[in-house]
């Protein structure tokens, strides 16, 4: 009864969370204020119910949980509504807040109708270790990083495209100016990259630790220097090379498929990796 219970409100936050997206989409076309602050508001509802779950889980599962890719996915959706409220309330950027919660949907939609909620308790336990929560704590920070920069620069190319066609409507007022959607990416991607490497040096050093016969060309430890690799290059193309504008924005965004790619598929081809399995 307790789990069933659990479950519909999981199915509730869902349905505000798709009003709340619902409602900035509309925001988003007509510049409909009254849409976008009700759509604040069930937003916020949706992150008090997403942090009631995550402590409900930590109580229930007796550690922080991010051990399983159920887990994993949840606290990824809860960092991101936490990240763009955050950003709106600070820096009261327009649609910042729309376009990563369309993806922070998808991510919680995902967790809540999987066919298959997979249990890995025994794995779980047999993993638990301070070293490991603090490796994949990081790991989901950095690409909620990763997220919300990915957001800004798509706004940096909308509001580019209605520049250069000179679209001199209402969202092109609302949309932030050039120059600070390009600098917000560029620090949040300073702040992932670091974040990235502190949780790669301890995830390496748990794996050397509790994984015999570690295999150096595991798909997703390949993976995750290859997503370090390209944000590594995206700042020095920024701070060695001084690249600005669209060509920067484009090579973000190329950089965040490959984020997603290493966080859904390299996981399931990876050999250690058991909370993708």
């Amino acid at each position: 009864m307790g789990d069933l219970f659990i479950t519909r409100l999981h199915e509730m936050t869902i349905v505000v969370y798709a009003a709340s997206v619902l409602l900035y989409f509309i925001d988003f076309l007509n510049s409909n204020r009254r849409a976008n602050k009700i759509a604040f508001w069930l937003l916020a509802f949706v992150w008090g119910f997403q942090t009631l779950f995550l402590f409900y889980y930590m109580v229930e599962t007796g550690r922080f949980p991010v051990l399983t890719l159920f887990e994993g996915l949840y606290f990824y959706a809860w960092v991101l509504v936490t990240l763009s409220l955050a950003i709106n309330k600070l820096l009261k950027v327009d649609f910042i807040v729309f376009f990563t919660n369309v993806l922070g949907f998808i991510i919680m939609a995902i967790h809540t109708f999987a066919p298959v909620h997979y249990d890995s308790n025994v794995i779980s336990e047999q993993l638990i270790s301070e070293l490991l929560l603090i490796h994949i704590t990081m790991a989901i920070l950095s690409y909620g990083a990763f997220s919300i920069s990915f957001v800004f620069s798509l706004l940096y190319l909308i509001q580019y495209d209605l520049l250069k066609r000179k679209k001199w409507g209402k969202l092109l007022w609302r949309i932030s100016d050039l120059t600070r959607l390009d600098y917000w990416s560029y620090i949040l991607n300073v702040i992932g990259v670091p974040m990235l490497i502190l949780s790669l040096i301890l995830g390496l050093q748990w794996a050397w630790i509790k994984v015999p016969d570690l295999e150096w060309y595991d798909a997703k430890l390949i993976g995750s220097f290859v997503v370090l690799a390209v944000y590594s290059i995206y700042l020095y193309l920024r701070v060695g090379k001084e690249v600005y504008g669209k060509s920067l924005a484009l090579w973000n965004i190329a950089s965040f498929l490959i984020v997603l790619i290493n966080f859904f598929l390299f996981g399931k081809l990876s050999s250690f990796h058991f909370w993708y399995q």
